[in-house]
């Protein structure tokens, strides 16, 4: 047996400057670290030169998508070992630049040089995506979201359940079942926006369908749901037209700043703004206000990210824009408040519901962990990888305060301040 993994550790936490939580098993079958520790697989060379080209978050998720790079044991587990590492090191972690001006970091990256050799940077697994920039164009928007979305709906059915809903349930206990919880999201939705027979809800982001058949089979609504994915509007129109309701909901591939025949008399924007972009969030906040009728009402539901120190600093994180959410940003749930009240709605109430999108997440992970072998047929070994982690990752995100999901119900106030909700919109047990 070879002593790989007991350089390659030494080596890494010389560089890092403290010890690893993991043990380390290598290409050449050699095993470095804790025993009882779950296992992080170096599983050829090419793994640790990925990380020489490309220190940091990039780097390990090149490694890991391409399958140089796996996990041996809980998943969640090493992630939160490791976040504190690599995803997690905070405002305050030094650069590259920095560490590198430390005798000892040189030295222990020489020394990864004469282990694994440093050839020509690997390429990036296919699964990457490559832009030019965040513009938030209509044909940039419409390519990130069809990266995205248009895996397969086989595969998102896979790891969705038959809910077909990707956004965050609302658990009416931890023990309920994946469509329990997201058959209650959406009647959640539905009661805020105070739907009822004759209105017409806009659905921006609409999905595969789930919330546009909602609010017409249980509320009566004529719904107009619109999605940039064809696969999604291919398949949420058949599943309107298996439910009878076609009278009622019409599915477009538009771009919601193309809808112009309003008025609605409610909009709902579930998982969608994120893709929006902070310099497109004012003109976003500002079509949905008009396309309002006066007293209509907005629910949108985003995640969040906690504020900085200072704001310009903040950068999208490289493995969701490089392999999940192109040009996706997130915004403190503050900044959300103000920019719609800027677009002219009054906000009338904000409910966290950060730990609802942890259990969710948890149930998809392990919806596609108990399918792996037809998930990665489906939509490839690399793809099927990319979503384990960022999953997996984004559970232990919401657990750990590190990123929110909020529901934040807006009214278009006429003039007459008559916003139509009640005195007490929402109780407290």
């Amino acid at each position: 047996m070879g002593d790989a993994a007991l350089r390659l550790k030494s080596l890494v936490e010389q560089l890092l400057g403290t010890p690893l939580p993991v043990r380390i098993r290598a290409w050449d079958g050699s095993q470095a670290g804790p025993p009882e520790a779950p296992a992080l697989v170096v599983r050829n060379r090419r793994a640790v030169r990925r990380l020489l080209w490309k220190p940091g978050e990039l780097g390990l998720a090149r490694a890991w998508v391409a399958g140089d790079l796996d996990i041996e044991g809980d998943l969640y587990t090493v992630l939160g070992l490791m976040s504190g590492l690599v995803w997690e090191r905070g405002e305050d972690a030094r650069s590259l630049a920095e560490t590198l001006r430390d005798p000892g970091a040189r030295a222990a990256v020489r020394g990864l040089v004469r282990l694994t050799g440093l050839p020509l940077p690997p390429a990036p697994p296919p699964e990457e995506i490559r832009r030019p920039g965040h513009l938030h164009t209509r044909r940039t928007d419409k390519r990130a979201i069809s990266h995205h979305y248009d895996v397969g709906n086989d595969f998102y059915g896979t790891v969705l359940g038959p809910s077909m809903v990707y956004s965050c349930a609302y658990w009416p206990r931890p023990d309920a079942t994946l469509e329990e919880a997201q058959r209650d999201k959406l009647e959640l939705v539905c009661r805020k926006l105070a739907l009822t027979p004759g209105q017409r809800l806009l659905d921006v982001g609409c999905g595969w369908g789930s919330m546009a058949v909602h609010a017409a089979r249980e509320h009566g609504v004529a719904v107009v749901g619109v999605t940039l994915s064809r696969e999604q509007a291919a398949y949420a129109r058949k599943r309107v037209a298996d439910e009878g309701l076609t009278d009622l909901v019409e599915i477009r591939v538009q771009d919601y700043r193309d809808v112009t025949d309003g008025p609605y008399d409610a909009i709902s924007s579930i998982g969608m703004a994120e893709h929006v972009g902070a310099e497109k969030y004012l003109e976003y906040a500002r079509n949905l206000y008009r396309l309002l009728t006066p007293g209509g009402r907005l629910l949108n539901h985003q995640i969040a990210r906690r504020p900085q120190r200072d704001e310009e600093t903040y950068h999208v994180d490289a493995f969701i824009d490089a392999y999940v959410f192109p040009d996706g940003e997130l915004a403190p749930v503050g900044t959300t408040v103000t920019q719609l009240e800027r677009a002219g709605f009054e906000v009338r109430d904000v409910e966290s519901i950060r730990e609802h999108y942890a259990l969710t997440l948890r149930r998809w992970v392990a919806n596609l962990e108990a399918d792996w072998r037809r998930a990665a047929t489906l939509a490839g070994p690399g793809r099927a990888r990319v979503w384990r982690l960022y999953m997996a990752a984004s559970a232990l995100a919401f657990e750990g305060n590190r990123i929110g999901v909020n529901q934040v119900l807006a009214v278009r106030t006429p003039e007459s301040g008559a916003a139509g909700l009640p005195l007490r919109a929402r109780t407290w047990n």
